[in-house]
C-alpha cells in the first residue's frame, strides 16, 4: 500500500468536517433532527453505567439490544477501521472511538445500508480468500494492505474490482463520519463548535488616527 494513503486522518478531516455540519451527506438517508439519535446518543455519549448508555428513548434501547452483524464481521469491521483511521502520536484511533459500534447502530437505525454493507464484506472476504487462500482478517498486514490496494483508489482500480471499490468508498465514508462525530474525532480536528466573539472595540491605533475614543462602559465610540 502506498503511504499515507488511505490510512492518515488529514485526508478524511474533509468528510468529518462536512459531517459536522451536513451529517445527513454523509449518512445517507438521515432525517432532520435523527443526527443527535445516531451520533451524539449512541455514538459519543457512553458513559459508565449498567447500561452503558444515557438519554436513550426505548426505541433506541431495542436497536442497540439487537444485532445485526455476525462475530467474524465485526471483526472484520473493526480491523478495516483501525486501518483506515489507525491510533496515533495525536489520539486514539478507530476503535477507541468506537467505529465498528457506530457502523453496526447505522446498520439497524438506517437498514437500507443492510445489504450493501453486507454483501461488500462477503465480496471482500472472497477474494482475499482467492488470492491469499484466508478471509481478510487472517491475512498479514502486507496481503491487508496489498488487497485494499485494489479497491482504495478509484482512478487505478481494474474493472473487475468496480463493486469492492464502491462499497470501500462506502465504508470510508462511514468510518470517517464515525470517528470524526466521536468525542475523539473532534478533540483531533480540535472543533470548537459557535463560539461566541467578544467585541474589544477597534485597535487603540485606529482611534488615534481618527482622532475617536472609546467608551468600555457603553461600548460607543466617541470623536
Amino acid at each position: 500500500m502506498k503511504k499515507n494513503k488511505i490510512n492518515r486522518r488529514d485526508s478524511l478531516k474533509v468528510i468529518g468536517l462536512a459531517s459536522l455540519g451536513a451529517t445527513t451527506s454523509l449518512i445517507p438517508g438521515c432525517k432532520p433532527g435523527e443526527e443527535e439519535t445516531a451520533q451524539h446518543q449512541h455514538h459519543h455519549g457512553k458513559h459508565d453505567n449498567s447500561s452503558g448508555y444515557k438519554n436513550l428513548s426505548e426505541t433506541d434501547k431495542e436497536l442497540l439490544a439487537e444485532q445485526f452483524f455476525t462475530e467474524h464481521e465485526m471483526k472484520t469491521i473493526s480491523v478495516l477501521s483501525e486501518i483506515v483511521i489507525p491510533p496515533d502520536e495525536r489520539s486514539g484511533g478507530a476503535i477507541e472511538a468506537n467505529v465498528p459500534e457506530f457502523i453496526e447502530f447505522m446498520m439497524k437505525d438506517q437498514p437500507q445500508h443492510q445489504t450493501k454493507m453486507r454483501g461488500g464484506l462477503s465480496w471482500l472476504d472472497y477474494q482475499c480468500q482467492k488470492q491469499f487462500g484466508n478471509d481478510f482478517i487472517n491475512l498479514d498486514e502486507k496481503q491487508q494492505k496489498e488487497m485494499l490496494d485494489q479497491i482504495a483508489y478509484p482512478e487505478q482500480a481494474k474493472s473487475e474490482m468496480s463493486q469492492g471499490v464502491t462499497w470501500f468508498n462506502s465504508f470510508r465514508d462511514f468510518v470517517a463520519t464515525g470517528f470524526f462525530t466521536s468525542k475523539i474525532g473532534m478533540e483531533d480536528l480540535k472543533y470548537m463548535g459557535n463560539v461566541a466573539n467578544v467585541w474589544q472595540g477597534s485597535p487603540q491605533k485606529v482611534l488615534d488616527k481618527l482622532g475617536v475614543a472609546y467608551d468600555e462602559n457603553d461600548g460607543i465610540e466617541y470623536a
